[in-house]
């Protein structure tokens, strides 16, 4: 399956979103269509990341007979609190709080691969570069804010809570930079 229908390419006469092809979509200098490619091939790349994270979490939960994590739930209350953000009363807020972290963890993912896609423009890292670095940056773009706001503090971890954390943010940089470079080819 070619990736030329996922290509996102700025070209014609007004400068307009096409998902046709130009000719020299890759020699065109315009760094404002090149930050447009970055962005789209980011996004998609964040969002099969994110599935693959999502994916491994759940299975984990499921081998381990082991709850889902709160700390989204806790950062969305910190940050309200923080925002001075009224999230309703009983039911609704703890509706809202579980909607809005897992809203979170989506941003994260996506804001993890746009990263790389701009720290990477231009160059192709090899997956012995580029997995770890997508790993890092979604391990740094959720347990740092978490730890920022008091939630967690992963000096404190037990091995096995930081197996829980590692081994699904593996899982994202593995899915996103296959994702990313499916997209770039």
């Amino acid at each position: 399956m070619s990736t030329d229908l996922f290509r996102v390419s700025c070209f014609g006469p007004e400068n307009r979103l096409s998902l046709r092809r130009p000719p020299s979509w890759r020699t065109s200098g315009n760094r404002s269509c090149q930050r447009t490619h970055t962005l789209v091939k980011g996004l998609i790349a964040g969002a099969a990341g994110t599935s693959a994270l999502n994916a491994a979490a759940y299975l984990d939960m499921a081998i381990r007979a082991r709850s889902a994590s709160s700390t989204p739930q806790q950062a969305v209350d910190k940050l309200a609190d923080l925002a001075q953000v009224d999230l309703g009363d009983g039911q609704r807020t703890d509706n809202r709080k579980e909607a809005l972290g897992a809203l979170l963890g989506y941003g994260t993912g996506a804001g993890a691969a746009v990263c790389y896609g701009l720290l990477t423009s231009g160059m192709r890292p090899s997956w012995r570069v580029g997995v770890p670095v997508l790993t890092g940056l979604a391990l740094i773009g959720s347990d740092g804010p978490l730890t920022a706001l008091g939630v967690t503090d992963p000096r404190q971890w037990s091995a096995s809570a930081w197996i829980s954390d590692v081994i699904p943010h593996l899982a994202y940089g593995i899915t996103a930079y296959v994702a990313y470079e499916l997209l770039r080819s």
